[in-house]
């Protein structure tokens, strides 16, 4: 496989990041993740982080070197994760269970296939327009189902942010599961979080990449979205990948054919810092406790399986 890939998260205007993220490949498997931990329930950051980390262990234990079921995995792995987050919950005798969104995408055999809980989205974006996009789990969705908004009005909605579906919650998330899609050469698949799609038209981001590859469109697309959010500007992150084909691929794609057998190329956020690698919003001494807390979770929900 060959690909252009991209990812990063920035804090814009929130005092803290709760968002995670991460993507990894091995030889004839892609992996790309984006959670936003929900703000308004205490430790968002803990279920982004729970999720995210939980999602590209399962990948990076089952891939060999391929995903025998990618609708399977995806439906299985992120209810575990949901699972998870639950178990840490219980764990630490919290009185509210931390919840985050989940976008998650599977790319072999030339083909994706994705699953996501909540608002943070996935597009494909095809010749020059979105040939695909989730559908979120939000009260405003429902109104633009319903004809009663139009989608442009979505981010200025006082209810913008009321989630109705997310990992964490006390029922079972429901987990929608895309159709297996084959990739074109130059299809570009965006994971990102509502910091994110929210400020930005998709007219702006499809124009954009016709213009730019996504290392150059992606970062003028992330600034554009903080100028246009401002002051009241969520955390915004982004998982991109440009699939190629071996005989037209750009210069800076990545090669899995470069990947070890049995081994994986990974890159993820950490818990405790952002991103882009500023200072931590934790001690070290309480990185480190919340570090063994989510690893005794995970583990936990690994053994149970």
């Amino acid at each position: 496989m060959r690909f252009l890939i991209y990812q990063n998260s920035r804090q814009g205007a929130r005092k803290e990041n709760q968002d995670r993220l991460g993507y990894t490949y091995s030889r004839e498997a892609l992996f790309m993740v984006v959670a936003d931990g929900m703000g308004g329930h205490l430790h968002g950051e803990i279920a982004a982080q729970i999720a995210v980390q939980f999602l590209l262990e399962a990948f990076q234990t089952q891939a060999r070197p391929r995903i025998d079921d990618p609708h399977r995995f995806l439906l299985d792995t992120v209810t575990s994760a949901h699972l998870a987050i639950l178990g840490y919950a219980d764990s630490n005798r919290l009185l509210e269970t931390p919840r985050t969104t989940c976008v998650a995408c599977v790319i072999q055999d030339g083909a994706a296939f994705w699953a996501h809980v909540g608002d943070s989205r996935l597009y494909l974006i095809r010749d020059g327009r979105v040939e695909a996009v989730t559908k979120d789990h939000s009260r405003v969705q429902m109104l633009v189902d319903a004809g009663r908004m139009r989608p442009e009005a979505m981010q200025a909605h006082p209810e913008r942010n009321k989630i109705f579906n997310c990992l964490g919650q006390l029922n079972p998330p429901r987990v929608d599961i895309s159709r297996r899609t084959p990739l074109n050469h130059n299809d570009t698949i965006v994971l990102c979080s509502d910091g994110f799609w929210g400020p930005l038209p998709s007219s702006l981001v499809v124009d954009t990449l016709l213009r730019k590859d996504i290392l150059a469109a992606m970062p003028e697309l992330m600034d554009s979205a903080e100028e246009r959010a401002g002051n009241e500007g969520d955390n915004l992150s982004v998982v991109a990948m440009t699939w190629q084909d071996d005989a037209r691929a750009l210069s800076g794609s990545v090669s899995t054919m470069q990947v070890p057998e049995g081994d994986y190329e990974t890159r993820s956020t950490s818990f405790g810092t952002e991103a882009t690698g500023n200072t931590p919003q934790l001690t070290d001494e309480e990185i480190e406790r919340a570090i063994d807390e989510i690893r005794s979770a995970i583990r936990k929900q690994q053994d149970h399986k």
